[in-house]
């Protein structure tokens, strides 16, 4: 007898919506599975709450199509990866089921931010400027260098190919940053 798929609720993606994550192997027999974060610090997937799962870019297809809905009761840090286990996912094979789904958070769940503290996903489309008020690109990604992030930027050059700089993000550098404001305040200057 086939094992029976777990029954999730159709839902549409909140406008604020962050991929955070995808679904891993399961892990026991009462419906956990391991997750495989996309940061290092994955704070958003431990608060439980409500994720918003879409089946994954490419590998084996998913049993479910468009967003679905997904009650975490649990996620907790285990060893070196993250588990969780959810309301609709009563077994180890309802679990196997949702290998390879994709996880979304609304922005609006993660937990707030420690003064001079940001996510990354609030940074990427800043607008950057030096101290002279000079435009240096938008924040297109950011890389974790070991001891230190940088900020990745482009800057579109009139005729040419986008000018990438790179800007370490630490307050030897960054002035201010502004959220609301959407832009980055730097001591760089464009030749460096």
């Amino acid at each position: 007898m086939p094992a029976e798929l777990p029954v999730l609720q159709s839902a549409t993606l909140p406008s604020d919506a962050v991929e955070v994550g995808r679904i891993g192997e399961a892990w026991g027999i009462k419906g956990w599975f391991k997750i495989v974060p996309y940061s290092a610090d994955p704070e958003a997937l431990l608060g439980g709450g409500n994720w918003y799962l879409q089946p994954s870019e490419k590998g084996a297809k998913s049993f479910f199509s468009g967003t679905v809905l997904l009650s975490v009761k649990q996620a907790r840090e285990h060893s070196d990866s993250i588990v969780a286990t959810a309301e609709e996912i009563p077994d180890r094979n309802g679990a196997e089921a949702l290998r390879g789904a994709r996880i979304f958070i609304s922005r609006a769940d993660f937990p707030k931010a420690a003064d001079d503290e940001y996510y990354w996903v609030d940074l990427i489309g800043l607008d950057v400027l030096n101290r002279e008020g000079v435009s240096l690109g938008v924040v297109k990604d950011l890389m974790s260098t070991g001891p230190q992030t940088t900020l990745v930027l482009s800057q579109e050059v009139s005729g040419d190919k986008p000018v990438e700089r790179m800007i370490p993000f630490v307050s030897a550098f960054v002035d201010k940053v502004d959220i609301e404001g959407r832009r980055i305040t730097v001591d760089w200057q464009p030749d460096y």
